[in-house]
């Protein structure tokens, strides 16, 4: 995979041992792996060939309107090119209003959205999806995700036939699930065609998630992290705290850190320019073996909402 090289849009990339595809760049020895990989614009390969960015962008309570506009249109000035909405935010119109603002070229945006559970079903979820694409605005989606395996057995399965023949369309890229534990994963692949590309989950250090993380791996799923910052629940966490002094880096840019150590993408979320720009800043250090493991030891089972992954 080290040798693999692929064409990106017009750019010229390449694919290293950990699955990362990045731009050519002059190899300096002194500089640290991520920061030579460019940072946000580099991508992770999913299983079906498609690429994903490094860090994605997430609206989730983030108010329709200019609220919204505004947040999408700093993170892209600050170098995110992963987008992520979803039906149930009520914000789909408002990320595809700043999508039509930004100087940034659509194929170097990556757009995730997401099926709500009342939605669910073979007919329903097609419908949906039109009414999320022409809510963004956009020709194609990159990333169609069932929101939550909430519904039941029936109807997420039918949700999932939907998604597979609206991928053969054309008109979304990659699909995938969310919130999906390892027994909504195995009843999937006992019948899916295309298996989920991505299982969007709540992880952080305080919730480790290891063994759906184990099968996903087993399985080339790749995991996305939403709430990858606790909802700020545990930022002052003197244990964290202490951690992020050593770097010179916040108690955010250590935990989006660790998620993209992990091999996880991560999903921070704010509408406050500064914020957004900071935790864009997690590309110049790494966070050695030692502490990558002192994090791994905060794991308490800290929820911060809801945890579907659990449901029948």
């Amino acid at each position: 995979m080290s040798q693999l090289r692929i064409l990106l849009g017009e750019r010229e990339t390449a694919v290293n041992q950990h699955g990362i595809i990045r731009r050519r760049v002059s190899m300096n020895p002194t500089r640290t792996l991520f920061s030579r990989m460019n940072g946000l614009a580099s991508r992770r390969l999913l299983n079906d060939g498609n690429a994903i960015p490094l860090v994605g962008f997430g609206v989730y309570n983030t108010r329709p309107g200019k609220e919204t506009e505004q947040a999408v249109l700093w993170a892209l000035d600050a170098g995110y090119r992963h987008i992520d909405t979803a039906t149930i935010y009520e914000n789909e119109k408002s990320v595809g209003d700043a999508l039509k603002k930004t100087n940034v070229p659509r194929d170097e945006i990556f757009v995730t959205t997401k099926l709500w559970d009342t939605s669910q079903g073979y007919q329903e979820a097609k419908a949906a999806f039109e009414k999320s694409i022409t809510a963004l605005g956009l020709d194609y989606i990159d990333l169609y995700l069932v929101h939550s395996p909430s519904p039941g057995k029936k109807l997420r399965l039918e949700s999932w036939k939907a998604l597979e023949e609206i991928q053969k369309s054309g008109k979304v890229k990659s699909i995938g699930v969310s919130n999906y534990g390892i027994h909504h994963l195995k009843e999937l692949l006992e019948v899916c065609t295309v298996k989920p590309a991505v299982n969007q989950i709540e992880i952080s250090p305080y919730l480790a998630r290891t063994e759906i993380e184990k099968f996903c791996k087993e399985h080339g799923i790749l995991l996305e992290a939403f709430s990858p910052l606790t909802m700020g629940e545990k930022l002052k966490d003197d244990r964290l705290v202490a951690i992020a002094k050593k770097y010179n880096k916040t108690t955010a840019q250590i935990l989006i850190r660790w998620s993209i150590q992990h091999g996880y993408v991560p999903l921070p979320k704010s509408v406050h320019k500064e914020r957004i720009e900071s935790n864009a800043q997690v590309f110049d250090f790494e966070i050695s073996e030692e502490d990558m493991k002192q994090l791994d030891k905060f794991d308490e089972y800290f929820v911060t909402e809801w945890d579907p992954t659990r449901y029948d």
